[in-house]
């Protein structure tokens, strides 16, 4: 079995076990089945509503008085006056729809034998094959980045209708209620062409799907279908448009599969980890993933593999230059109202999408979410920042959408204003990785400038002479304002609160803002002054403490909280993805890893990219036994057989998360210095090898080890020039190297 294909033995029942296939700007899901085959497809700008006036003067005003509240120490009185006064300020977004579904019935019935489905995760490619009737029937299918277009062949003796579907599924991804044409306009053919126009339930914009059908059978129009009979081979092409109408390429099958698949290989082929041997490499992943299930001792070293892999894929598969960003779900969308709103939220879901793309070598795949924040939501900060906090400089709450919503919604929790600070680091994350400064000057400056200078005016100083951030939240977690006992019944429990002033996540992403802010403008010297006050208000920013637990306090007082095993670890921010906690500050390093066995001990962990982010955090750690048991928990709670990650439902920041929590146990890279298997778990150190990861600095690393030892290295600077330390078995290598320079460091 090829270590590039994700192997299932079975057809799909539900949208989240189909193969996705996606070219960035649209993606499909294969279901495979026999009798039908479902290909439900997705493009990423088919998005209900539309562009909302949310400018409040007024705003301001209820904040002070919020502020006020807090400050007085009742805290319960301050979540109860924001839920009355800003009820009109909390609002809420459409969803981000499906573009329905192709369903090609076969004239065969349901038996078969030799069923596999396979993704080919280095090529791009999904195929399904199988014996039936006596017949041997194979579908192969990509989705084309440099063409835009999905096309599927299918060699075998077979008849088919092909019809076309625009349903809502439930959460099981089944078709839900009996309107299939939800949207739908019209359903027009001219010869072998299939063109569907539609548009989303409310707003947005009207979009076209074109279906191209050839076939060496004969091939007809039944009322809204395409009827296919006696062919051997059968060819679909399908592209689309929204605002626009489409077109099919000239291009044959075999012409548009090479020229994907050399697009696909390229990214792909940059970066790979292994294990030694993939013994279960046979089996299908779906029995793989039940044999841990079943066998608390059973150890996969190759499935974790192939999760890396496929965390690459998802990316390339809906993120790639002039695309937008990757969603909740990457660009693959079964519904017409998906779990939530499959939109772009900001308090660690977007974020941790891109966690992966620098140390996996694919960073081309970040540019759309950086096109994104400097396009639809730096204008649209800055007038929210203006007209609603009366400060300069932009903001972003906790969600957002193609239409540029950056005001806050939902709810009390929504009431975070640290969205676009969090996504600046990933512009930082990409110029670290680079060494960039055409790119940190021309993409990323004005973003992280006006982040910074947004808290800058956000924040106030206190009687004590500090500057505090708030009103914010500690993401989605709430405290209690007055000392609660563990054991305390509930009905004697005092009110909890979600509004504060200055939690730890404030300060860790506050403070990693202006330090970013200030290294760009000595980098670049745009407006050095702007740096000076920047300075300034670091310097009056609350530290972090410990508790009275041990642990790394997560608001600014060591309140009690009634979720301690909640599934956002938001304080441990500065361990990971930021680097701010780390050996050099012993006190808060033993801090986090109380918090962590904290929050485990109180059931954390139990959502897809909660687990990915503990991995991560333990791999800062370098706990190897935390990763390990982490990564087991990952695989048996919260991975489906198609190994999509599970919140539930699915959610591919969990995908995205651990892939790079995967690479971050096998190479970090902080302060000059890069450390190889930092927090490699021991079953996972007996053999292995990973080729071409990114370190900060532009340094390229592949190397081999054998039971926990590095038996070979070799690292080469493609970005610049790189004066560092390697620290490679317990040992300190001196680096130098000019740009292009490769050395043999063992």
């Amino acid at each position: 079995m090829n270590k590039n294909t994700l192997y299932l033995d079975f057809p799909a029942t539900e949208w989240e076990l189909a193969s996705p296939i996606g070219n960035g700007y649209s993606g499909a899901m294969i279901y495979g089945g026999v009798s039908c085959e479902r290909i439900q497809l997705s493009e990423e700008s088919i998005w209900s509503g539309g562009k909302m006036d949310t400018a409040s003067p007024e705003f301001r005003t209820k904040i002070d008085k919020i502020r006020e509240l807090l400050l007085s120490g009742d805290a319960p009185a301050a979540d109860e006056y924001a839920t009355n006064a800003l009820e009109d300020s909390f609002y809420r977004i459409q969803s981000q729809e499906t573009a329905g579904e192709l369903l090609i019935d076969f004239d065969a019935d349901n038996n078969y034998s030799d069923y596999r489905r396979e993704l080919d995760l280095l090529n791009g490619t999904s195929c399904v094959s199988y014996s039936a009737d006596g017949s041997e029937q194979k579908r192969v299918a990509f989705a084309s980045y440099p063409d835009k277009v999905i096309a599927m062949r299918h060699t075998g003796v077979h008849s088919a209708r092909i019809s076309y579907v625009r349903r809502d599924l439930n959460k099981k991804g089944e078709p839900t209620g009996t309107d299939e044409r939800v949207g739908v306009e019209s359903i027009t053919f001219e010869g072998n062409v299939m063109t569907v126009k539609a548009h989303p339930v409310v707003g947005g914009r009207e979009f076209y799907i074109k279906l191209c059908v050839v076939t060496d059978g004969k091939l007809t129009v039944e009322g809204e279908s395409f009827v296919v009979t006696d062919a051997l081979a059968t060819e679909y092409y399908i592209a689309i448009g929204v605002g626009y109408v489409p077109t099919i390429p000239d291009d044959g099958f075999d012409t548009l599969f090479a020229r994907s698949c050399s697009d696909h290989v390229e990214l792909m082929g940059r970066s790979d980890i292994e294990f030694g041997e993939d013994e279960f490499a046979e089996l299908p992943v779906n029995r793989r993933l039940e044999r841990l299930k079943n066998d608390p001792s059973a150890v996969d070293t190759g499935l974790m593999a192939l999760y890396f892999r496929f965390g690459k894929y998802l990316l390339v598969g809906s993120s790639r230059e002039g695309s937008l960003p990757a969603n909740l779900q990457g660009v693959w969308n079964g519904y017409i109202e998906a779990p939530w709103n499959n939109d772009y939220h900001t308090n660690i879901n977007l974020q941790m999408n891109y966690w992966h793309a620098e140390v996996a070598n694919i960073s081309e795949c970040a540019l759309p979410l950086f096109d994104y924040m400097n396009n639809y939501l730096l204008e649209s900060g800055r007038e929210t920042a203006k007209v609603n906090y009366h400060c300069r400089g932009t903001v972003l709450h906790h969600l957002s959408d193609i239409y540029g919503f950056t005001a806050p919604a939902d709810g009390l929790w929504g009431l975070w204003p640290l969205g676009g600070a969090w996504l600046c680091y990933s512009m930082w994350e990409h110029y670290l990785f680079t060494c960039d400064t055409a790119y940190l000057r021309d993409t990323a400056y004005e973003y992280i400038r006006d982040c910074a200078r947004f808290f800058l005016d956000y924040m106030f100083e206190d009687e004590n002479g500090r500057l505090l951030s708030g009103p914010s939240t500690s993401p989605e977690n709430r405290y209690y304002s007055a000392p609660c006992k563990e054991g305390t019944p509930k009905s004697e429990r005092p009110k909890s609160a979600y509004l504060c002033l200055s939690p730890s996540m404030d300060i860790e992403i506050i403070g990693g803002l202006l330090r970013m802010y200030i290294e760009t403008e000595e980098l670049l010297g745009i407006n050095p002054e702007w740096a000076d006050e920047a300075r300034a208000a670091l310097k009056k920013m609350p530290p972090l403490r410990v508790g009275k637990h041990g642990q790394l306090m997560e608001w600014l007082e060591d309140y009690d909280e009634p979720e301690p095993g909640h599934r956002h670890v938001s304080h441990l921010f500065a361990l990971y993805p930021d680097c701010a906690i780390s050996v050099d500050t012993p006190d808060l390093y033993a801090a986090a890893k109380k918090t962590l066995e904290r929050r485990l001990a109180n059931g954390g962990g139990h959502t897809g990219w909660s687990c990915a982010w503990l991995i991560a955090l333990y791999a800062r750690l370098c706990d190897k036994d935390g990763v390990s048991s982490t990564i087991r928990k990952l695989l048996c709670n919260s991975t489906r057989e198609s190994l999509f990650d599970s919140h539930p439902p699915f959610q591919i920041d969990g995908n995205f998360g651990a892939s790079a929590a995967l690479a971050e146990t096998l190479i970090q890279s902080h302060n000059g210095k890069i450390v190889l298997l930092p927090a490699c778990p021991d079953e996972y150190a007996k053999a292995g090898s990973f080729t071409r990861l990114r370190a900060r600095g532009g340094v390229e690393v592949s190397a081999k080890w054998i039971n926990g030892v590095v038996t070979s290295c070799t690292m080469s600077a493609v970005c610049s020039d790189y004066e560092g330390v390697a620290v490679i078995n317990g040992k300190e290598y001196p680096l130098s190297l000019k740009c292009g320079e490769t050395v043999n460091i063992i």
